[in-house]
């Protein structure tokens, strides 16, 4: 066994990376073997990013489309949403004039043609859910019913007891509320 003078460190490893200062070239030539592939993770990270922003333009693109298209359908869907109840109409107005272009009617006959136009126009209402409100003695109802005035009467308070003019419901909304005389 040898003996270490007190005095003295004992002797230390050299670092792994000591070599690299002993001789640079051999460092640089490894870095160089190490650059081509960072050169290649750059150019298709940067690829990469390219494909996911042209998908994201892409994507912005279509978007805008969808809310152009949804737009010009609500447009349409307010110009045209009348338009199958407006050609419901046509056959009352053409009886209308039918009746005004004859000649020589008797009364008889052109009540006969106003009932057969009124029954025209009310299957168009029906077809179409425009339904009458015609509320005698039922209760009276802000939402459906508008009130001229009060009379005195046998009724219960707050009923309804004479119509002064109809209203219509189209489905469940009021499109004019019914004119009556409550109790």
């Amino acid at each position: 066994m040898q003996e270490i003078p007190l005095n003295q460190e004992p002797a230390r490893a050299e670092p792994a990376d000591a070599g690299a200062d002993a001789n640079p070239g051999v460092a640089t030539e490894a870095i160089r073997e190490t650059m081509p592939s960072l050169e290649e993770l750059l150019r298709k990270a940067e690829l990469q990013a390219q494909e996911h922003h042209d998908a994201w333009l892409r994507a912005k693109a279509e978007t805008e489309n969808v809310r152009r298209r949804a737009q010009l359908d609500v447009a349409n869907a307010h110009k045209f949403g009348v338009e199958s109840f407006a050609s419901a109409l046509l056959p009352v107005k053409d009886s209308l004039e039918a009746a005004l272009a004859a000649q020589n009617d008797t009364v008889e006959s052109i009540r006969n043609g106003v009932e057969l136009t009124l029954k025209q126009l009310l299957a168009a209402f029906e077809k179409f859910t425009l339904t009458e409100i015609n509320p005698v003695g039922e209760k009276f109802d802000p939402h459906r019913h508008q009130a001229m005035s009060m009379v005195e009467s046998d009724q219960a308070p707050n009923t309804v007891v004479q119509v002064l003019q109809k209203g219509y419901m189209l489905h469940d909304r009021v499109v004019r509320p019914a004119l009556v005389c409550v109790a």
